[in-house]
């Protein structure tokens, strides 16, 4: 099965991480650390429990827990499938978390386009 519709399911473990493009460096300084710590919680917080974690300056890890009332509190159109689906609102919330931190670190950087691997690896 394809990674990009594979669906963080409720009360899963998974392994969560990814790199730089290329194995370029993500964090430059303590800010930025900092920064995409705040933009986890801001969009995963609601979503996930987290166990443990491990920024590195090339890449990340996160080990997580779904929380069981995220899909079966969500009001969803049944006609909805693949990433619009509420089945997929935690992958969905972090490609929003991914995106988020990538937009902030390229204005502060002068860079433009993608930043990390695309999808995000789970296990």
């Amino acid at each position: 099965m394809n990674i990009i519709n594979e669906i963080l399911e409720e009360d899963g473990f998974y392994h969560i991480y990814n790199r730089g493009i290329n194995g370029c460096q993500i964090f430059d300084n303590e800010e930025n650390y900092l920064f995409f710590l705040s933009k986890f919680l801001k969009y995963l917080l609601d979503y996930v429990d987290v166990y443990a974690y491990c920024l590195m300056p090339n890449h990340f890890h996160f080990l997580i827990k779904v929380k069981s009332s995220v899909i079966n509190n969500r009001i969803d159109n049944p006609n909805l499938k693949g990433l619009h689906s509420s089945a997929s609102i935690v992958s969905k919330q972090f490609g929003k978390f991914i995106s988020s931190y990538t937009q902030s670190y390229n204005k502060l950087n002068n860079r433009h386009g993608a930043l990390l691997e695309s999808p995000f690896k789970r296990i």
